[in-house]
């Protein structure tokens, strides 16, 4: 909402709040459409300045309203400012082989970093991206780069480690710079041959940084982070210890980056389909200890926002089941509750 001064309101203006007149007598109701009886009333009554709706006042959704923002706005042209830079720094490198500019990449992290007030707000930010097709590659790893600070912060890393799990986020898939775009984001289900050549990233990764100036743990993480606790990762089928810890956190945050972009075929999912995911996956893929934390910390920065379900109805998140996080208690407008987790037929569809 804004406020407009009355000699220049136009036609089709919203109202955004009551007027009322100096004898405090209501004039003009909230949601009223400027029109010319509108703006001579105004001036009947003496009143300078009134407030109007702007966009984001018509937004529906949580996700609607964080796109039309101000501060959504900043980040996003000092997004498309910094990425293309970090797309020449990793281009140049897979090119030469020679890796330079490496501090810069911290610089574009805290560049990007500092835009937002919070860790939740810089995740919502990023889930209103849109990258362009030429660069989805690099784009998924400056967004895992970004993301590694917020879950780091929430896994409670030193000051140390999150640097160190933000620089992996910048590396561990690096291989993909190697393979062609059509394949990458082929809308379609790959082959068999085709995803037996989407998983030599990994390897190709490794190949590129082993013999570079990075601390083991980004080089383990470029070739790990397909791994699973349960043996069933690739490129060859580890099982629990013998991954590499940050191949584990990196695990968790390319997966969640990848439900949280857009992709041709898809919207984003919201933040209870992620977690509906993961927990579809149980926790014997991915480490729990590195997990589980996640998901309820995902799940907690949800309370209190409202939801619509896939049968239309609108509650408030009045709780968060911890046995079933993707599955909140709500709270419909008569009071009553309505536990997800006994109502498998209903899901959430959208968060405002």
């Amino acid at each position: 909402m804004k406020d407009v001064a009355r000699m220049i309101l136009e036609k089709g203006m919203i109202i955004g709040e009551d007027i009322f007149n100096y004898q405090n007598e209501l004039i003009i109701p909230k949601d009223t459409e400027v029109d010319e009886k509108v703006i001579k009333k105004l001036e009947r009554h003496s009143i300078i300045c009134v407030p109007v709706k702007e966009e984001i006042d018509f937004a529906t959704t949580h996700f609607e309203k964080v796109r039309l923002s101000k501060e959504f706005q900043t980040f996003q042209l000092t997004y498309n400012n910094c990425m293309p830079i970090y797309a020449k720094l990793m281009n140049r490198f897979v090119e030469t082989g020679e890796l330079k500019g490496v501090t810069q990449l911290q610089d574009l992290y805290l560049k990007l970093h500092a835009c937002a007030r919070t860790g939740e707000a810089l995740l919502d930010f990023l889930y209103n991206m849109l990258p362009r097709e030429d660069t989805m590659t690099h784009a998924h790893c400056l967004n895992s780069a970004l993301i590694a600070g917020v879950f780091g912060t929430w896994w409670g890393l030193s000051q140390e480690d999150m640097i160190l799990l933000i620089y992996c986020g910048f590396f561990y898939d690096i291989g993909k710079l190697k393979l062609p775009q059509e394949l990458l984001w082929k809308p379609d289900k790959l082959t068999d041959v085709e995803y037996t050549k989407l998983k030599t990233h990994t390897m190709l990764g490794f190949d590129l940084i082993k013999d570079q100036n990075l601390d083991e743990h980004v080089i383990k993480a470029t070739l790990m982070h397909h791994e699973r606790c349960d043996g069933s990762g690739y490129p060859s089928k580890l099982r629990g210890d013998k991954i590499d810890i940050f191949a584990k956190y990196i695990a968790v945050i390319d997966a969640y980056e990848a439900m949280t972009s857009a992709r041709t075929y898809r919207q984003p999912l919201n933040p209870f389909q992620v977690i509906e995911n993961f927990e579809r996956e149980g926790y014997e893929k991915y480490d729990k200890d590195i997990l589980q934390p996640i998901l309820y910390h995902l799940a907690a920065t949800q309370l209190g926002f409202m939801v619509r379900l896939n049968s239309d109805e609108e509650a408030k998140i009045k709780a968060i089941n911890k046995d079933n996080l993707a599955r909140p208690l709500l709270e419909r407008a008569d009071g009553s509750l309505l536990n997800l987790a006994d109502e498998p037929d209903l899901s959430i569809t959208a968060i405002f």
